[in-house]
């Protein structure tokens, strides 16, 4: 079966009346569109008026500032160029100082490391005299003197047990009894 359509005689109202419809909400969102493409028309003109007014004031300000920093930019350019140069020099010729410094510093200590050495040395030297004397005196004056000394000791105990034997005393003990 087939179903083939027959137009009635309302259809071609019904058609008319929805084309109108379908017309009219066309018509009216057109409408809407271009009411809203107004508006943001008005508010993009409105928006750049703000923005050239804006730019205007910051390149009134601004220009005035950037002429001052060139200025100052220009001015400082010789200044700095002087303060660089001072400061290569003097820092030259702080090192420079520097270099002679340690080198007077490492001869100071040379020279006090030899002299150190040298008052070693002599200190040394007078203490080995100082035994030699010693020594020297020990056996050229004192070994003598001993030698005299023990002499004599022995002369005195001679010449007393000599003139002690012929006073002999009665309680008194013999140098023999005495001798252990």
């Amino acid at each position: 079966m087939s179903v083939v359509y027959k137009p009635t005689q309302s259809t071609p109202k019904l058609m008319q009346t929805l084309l109108i419809i379908f017309i009219t909400i066309t018509a009216l969102a057109v409408v809407i569109q271009t009411t809203i493409l107004a508006m943001l028309y008005v508010q993009s003109k409105k928006a750049a008026a703000r923005l050239e007014a804006m730019t205007g004031e910051i390149h009134k300000r601004a220009i005035p500032v950037l002429d001052a920093a060139g200025a100052i930019l220009t001015d400082s350019r010789e200044k700095l160029h002087t303060i660089t140069e001072n400061l290569a020099a003097t820092s030259s010729s702080l090192r420079s100082q520097v270099e002679r410094m340690d080198h007077t510093i490492s001869d100071v200590i040379d020279r006090t490391r030899l002299q150190v050495i040298r008052a070693d040395d002599m200190i040394s030297r007078a203490m080995d005299r100082v035994e030699e004397t010693t020594e020297l005196v020990q056996h050229s004056v004192i070994s003598p003197v001993r030698q005299i000394a023990g002499i004599v000791s022995g002369l005195t105990v001679g010449l007393q047990a000599f003139f002690k034997r012929g006073h002999k005393q009665e309680g008194m003990p013999q140098d023999e009894e005495l001798f252990i």
